[in-house]
């Protein structure tokens, strides 16, 4: 599916208004205009445009990371661009710093777009679903004062697994996992990003508990304000049947 196409107009993506998510595979150069300035030569790219709003640009490694991305909400721009051999320029500008993302087309290989509707989120494992329980159960494990709102709190990407508050009335978004990855860290902090935007909750700050917690993660946690907490499952499973950790 190889062709050139010139778009006629500008629009605003339909993917970012009407929930589908859009696959664009295009030979594009990317320019970021912001806090600091990063170009991507011209090569060709994968463009991710997802119902949340985001908008990433991958190449064909990096797993799943992308190259450049701007996070929600931001607009999407199409506009007819004929210099230097493009087509094209599309510009996605956040919403609420104005940080810009540019490409450049010179040629489209594949568009389509695709509704995935709701997705019934991550399937914990036995342990991970027992240590939730716990951890609801006796969340002053966390911190003297702390008490529960909800596990499971729902939101628009899937289900923080506690919210609670702080011993200063502070609301938490509780993520657990056995094993502490890079990604569990990348799960919480769309979570965080959605939670604090609701005025009834933000501030929300994270917790990011589990048995173990790889030190690629701790770092990238830390880095983003987000406290880490190393779970004792059998204490814990001791508080529920004795009422000690010890």
């Amino acid at each position: 599916m190889r062709r050139k196409r010139r778009p006629g107009r500008e629009r605003r993506a339909e993917s970012l208004r009407l929930g589908g998510v859009r696959l664009v595979i295009a030979r594009c150069s990317v320019d970021y205009v912001g806090k600091l300035n990063a170009h991507l030569p011209m090569a060709p790219r994968l463009v991710l445009i997802k119902a949340d709003g985001s908008v990433s640009v991958h190449a064909d490694d990096r797993a799943y990371k992308p190259l450049n991305w701007m996070n929600p909400p931001c607009t999407l721009r199409e506009e007819p661009y004929d210099e230097g051999g493009a087509i094209a320029r599309w510009t996605v500008t956040h919403g609420k710093s104005g940080e810009r993302l540019i490409l450049t087309i010179e040629e489209i290989l594949h568009d389509s777009s695709h509704e995935l509707g709701v997705d019934p989120g991550l399937q914990k494992d036995g342990v991970e679903a027992h240590l939730q329980e716990l951890l609801a159960e006796h969340i002053t494990t966390l911190g003297e004062g702390w008490t529960l709102i909800r596990r499971e709190y729902p939101t628009a990407i899937g289900p923080v697994d506690i919210l609670c508050r702080d011993a200063d009335g502070g609301t938490v978004a509780v993520e657990i996992k056995r094993r502490g990855e890079i990604d569990g860290v990348e799960q919480l902090t769309r979570y965080l990003e959605l939670l604090n935007r609701d005025p009834h909750l933000a501030p929300v700050r994270g917790v990011f508990a589990a048995q173990e917690i790889r030190p690629q993660a701790r770092v990238l946690a830390t880095d983003r304000g987000i406290e880490c907490v190393t779970l004792d499952y059998d204490a814990l499973r001791g508080i529920r049947h004795e009422g000690t950790l010890f």
